[in-house]
């Protein structure tokens, strides 16, 4: 099992991930192996969460095979990538993306060749390959990298480029209305403001401004500083004052009615800060945040998941922004939505190029049902 270390324990930070064994003992190699990344600080605690869960599902693989982490060779890994190739998600019951599969596997890996470099064990159990050379992209992005070789991992799979696509406003009507709340007023944040689900999970009640207080004329669009994001990079979001309404009243409402219930059951229930509580009063999770998408795209037809909001989001939003830069030269449209994205790197956010260019007649329709006029006000 995974458990979340808690505050005032240090150097183990808050939340850091401790792997434990059927017998309830701390696994030691993954503890020092994830310890020593939270140190060395070359990645986020959510990057070093991100390993724990991966490092987790491989060790309860080996547990449920009866194997010992420091025997497995290449078969090992191998047999691991392909159940995942074979079986659906438990958590969401559809197949594995196959980037998801490499990252699994890529953790693992990155993994032993820790232990083989601290002399835990002699050889490493996988090897690499050439991969084909990168090739240059469109428009000049990625250029600097065209025709440098590359190495592979053999046990990853070829994934072969989905380019997001946005939502039709007829699929966000299916998936909104397949949505129980407070997920359909999480779906409007992510798709209003393309935040991730780590940072939807940890919005708070104080981060919501009181609506009554702004007006649309001064606020078509309201700034909202993060205080988690990925790789801990200060990002503001620009949700619309409609929505900033709506979970105000998502708060004086449904939260406070929820409080209310749990208190009755139980005087001592004290709510977190958390904006958004599942039914038990305790902040959602970003597995039950994935899960409860998952049922509300199935339930709608749709074949995606929480992250195509955020694709929905970004689509719109650089079209918008080349239109304003038709008017104002001084913007550049890919840095701008780059910075609202929080992308580390601008190749990242290029790929919405592409996009735009297969989908742009559909998007037209998609901005205005998300924000109206607001957009044209807001720049």
């Amino acid at each position: 099992m995974i458990v979340r270390a808690a505050p005032g324990y240090p150097p183990i930070p808050a939340e850091f991930p401790l792997l434990l064994s059927n017998q309830m003992q701390i696994i030691e190699p993954a503890f020092a192996y994830l310890i020593e990344q939270a140190e060395l600080r070359a990645h986020s605690l959510e990057t070093v969460r991100t390993y724990g869960e991966h490092l987790y599902d491989w060790f309860d693989t080996l547990e449920q095979s009866e194997l010992s982490w420091d025997t497995v060779d290449e078969g090992t890994i191998m047999a691991y990538r392909n159940r995942m190739l074979e079986t659906p998600s438990p958590y969401t019951g559809r197949p594995y993306a196959r980037s998801t599969i490499n990252d699994r596997v890529r953790s693992v890996c990155r993994f032993y060749a820790w232990a083989h470099r601290r002399k835990m064990i002699d050889e490493l159990p996988f090897s690499y390959r050439d991969a084909p050379p990168i090739r240059a992209a469109s428009k000049g992005f990625l250029a600097h990298a065209a025709g440098k070789p590359a190495l592979g991992n053999i046990l990853t799979v070829a994934e072969y480029e989905t380019l997001p696509r946005p939502l039709r406003v007829r699929d966000l009507h299916r998936l909104l209305a397949a949505l129980d709340m407070p997920y359909r007023l999480i779906a409007e944040w992510a798709v209003t403001s393309g935040m991730r689900r780590m940072e939807l999970c940890a919005l708070t009640v104080d981060q919501v401004p009181r609506s009554d207080r702004l007006h649309m004329e001064d606020h078509p669009l309201v700034g909202i500083p993060l205080t988690v994001t990925k790789g801990s990079r200060r990002r503001t979001v620009y949700p619309p004052l409609r929505l900033i309404d709506r979970t105000n009243w998502y708060i004086g409402e449904d939260r406070a009615g929820l409080i209310t219930r749990l208190r009755r059951r139980d005087s001592s229930y004290a709510p977190p800060n958390t904006l958004f509580l599942n039914r038990r009063g305790a902040p959602i999770t970003k597995a039950r945040l994935s899960a409860a998408f998952a049922r509300g795209f199935a339930a709608a037809g749709l074949d995606g998941s929480a992250h195509w909001l955020r694709h929905t989001f970004a689509t719109v939003m650089l079209v918008r922004l080349q239109a304003e830069a038709q008017r104002n030269p001084d913007i550049n449209p890919l840095k701008v939505l780059q910075v609202l994205l929080g992308h580390a790197s601008i190749e990242t956010t290029a790929i919405y190029l592409r996009c735009v260019e297969l989908h742009g007649d559909e998007i037209a329709e998609t901005i205005e049902y998300l924000y109206g006029r607001v957009i044209d006000d807001a720049y």
